[in-house]
């Protein structure tokens, strides 16, 4: 009998670990079947566990060992897209319900439900000085009012979040608030001087959040001079706010530097801010993807700056009848399409001969047909049926030099270029290609 009474004992000695939940109600219930969870670091994201979705009801467990922090919970697909964050202090359940077009709501969390609170609060208070200055208002006491509104909210949030990881945003979103009325420029001046005055970039729990990436990046293309500028001009003044964060994020960790840089010259991209998303690669983000494992981003971004509009289309040549012919050498017209089909393409055989037969009423539009082949048997055939295209064999079809250069992922794929060879387009069906050269006349 003694072994059994000692074996209990210790196993009585052994303390049990805590473990909290993260539960929710999913709707509409159809459409969520699974979760995962993650949790934010600075580098990225680190795989912490999943549950299926009932009947739109989920319940999460963490045990003791999950570490404190941000958690990011994907309900879909892509995972960038579908997802919400909520902070996890390690000893508290969370309880929240998500709708898929109105966002999640918390109905129990020490850390959510102020997280939420403070922010539609201070973000309102904010817009009012907005308003104020747009209104052309000049009442110094109703400004005043003003400050001492955002003030007394901004100092209760942060006394009653001590203690709490929330506290750690309201104190790093402390608004810059004048001391006294200032006009419109003096507040925008000043503003942006004061911007980095209350957190670091270097901070590692802001550094694991959307929050600090949100904050620098809003600051990269807003914070802007209050005045008319031209494009260029404001481009410029964009560059100088990347050098400003520049400065700011040094001492940050490389894998942290790359998710912003990554993200800036995405926005910038978007933008089509041209000058400032090629500063931004060839200046940061091209070492430190290298840096830091991220070789692919590298290769992305080159496709797109040679595929991007506005850039020169890609050199290609070939023999013709024994002679060397280019696609820069190409003259003769206002427009040049560049098709890249194959002979074993059904979309093809359907497509270009219907586009074949529409150029005809295009004479400023010359056409190079690029063939991804595995050889020429078919191709030599097929490019007959349309002779007013010029035509070229690019051999090993989809790992051909020319489908690699020009990042070719289906075919038919097109682009229209402008007499100087630049893409000014890229149609998806030989209508489109059409319907854009009808709008060109």
């Amino acid at each position: 009998m003694k072994i059994p009474i000692i074996t209990f004992l210790f196993l009585c000695a052994i303390p049990l670990q805590a473990q909290h939940t993260i539960s929710g109600i999913f709707s509409p219930a159809r459409e969520f079947t699974w979760l995962l969870a993650y949790h934010l670091t600075p580098e990225g994201q680190d795989y912490v566990a999943d549950a299926v979705i009932k009947d739109g009801r989920l319940s999460l467990s963490l045990d003791a060992t999950k570490p404190k922090g941000i958690y990011r919970l994907v309900y879909a697909v892509p995972q960038d897209e579908f997802y919400f964050d909520v902070l996890y202090n390690g000893e508290e359940d969370i309880v929240f319900r998500f709708d898929s077009s109105q966002g999640v709501v918390f109905s129990k969390s020490e850390e959510n439900i102020p997280f939420g609170t403070y922010f539609r609060g201070i973000n309102a208070l904010e817009q009012q000085f907005v308003s104020y200055y747009t209104s052309g208002n000049t009442d110094v006491r109703e400004y005043e009012q003003l400050v001492q509104q955002i003030t007394s909210f901004q100092k209760t949030a942060e006394k009653q979040s001590q203690g709490l990881l929330v506290n750690n945003f309201i104190t790093a979103n402390r608004p810059y608030i004048p001391s006294g009325y200032e006009t419109l420029p003096a507040y925008v001046t000043n503003r942006k001087e004061h911007y980095f005055n209350e957190f670091e970039v270097t901070d590692t729990v802001l550094q694991a959040s959307g929050f600090l990436i949100d904050k620098i990046v809003n600051y990269v293309f807003t914070a802007l001079p209050l005045k008319e500028m031209t494009p260029s001009e404001t481009e410029e003044a964009m560059l100088e706010n990347v050098r400003t964060i520049t400065a700011k994020l040094d001492g940050a960790n490389d894998g942290f530097k790359f998710t912003i840089y990554n993200r800036l010259w995405t926005q910038a991209t978007a933008s089509d801010l041209n000058e400032l998303s090629d500063f931004i690669y060839s200046n940061h983000l091209k070492e430190l993807a290298l840096t830091t494992d991220n070789a692919q981003t590298v290769l992305d971004i080159e496709v797109h700056n040679r595929l991007r509009l506005g850039a020169v289309a890609p050199e290609m040549t070939w023999k013709e009848n024994n002679a060397e012919q280019s696609l820069s050498g190409l003259t003769g017209a206002d427009r040049y399409l560049l098709v890249f089909w194959s002979s074993q393409c059904g979309h093809c055989l359907q497509e270009l001969p219907a586009l074949h037969k529409e150029l005809l009423n295009h004479p400023e539009v010359k056409v190079l047909a690029v063939g991804l082949e595995d050889d020429d048997v078919t191709w030599t055939k097929e490019s007959a049926k349309i002779p007013n295209f010029k035509h070229m064999i690019s051999l090993g079809k989809w790992d051909s030099e020319y489908a690699d250069l020009y990042a070719i992922q289906r075919t038919p794929t097109y682009f229209v270029l402008d007499a100087e060879k630049r893409i000014i387009a890229t149609p998806e069906s030989d209508r489109e290609v059409v319907t854009f050269l009808k709008k060109k006349e």
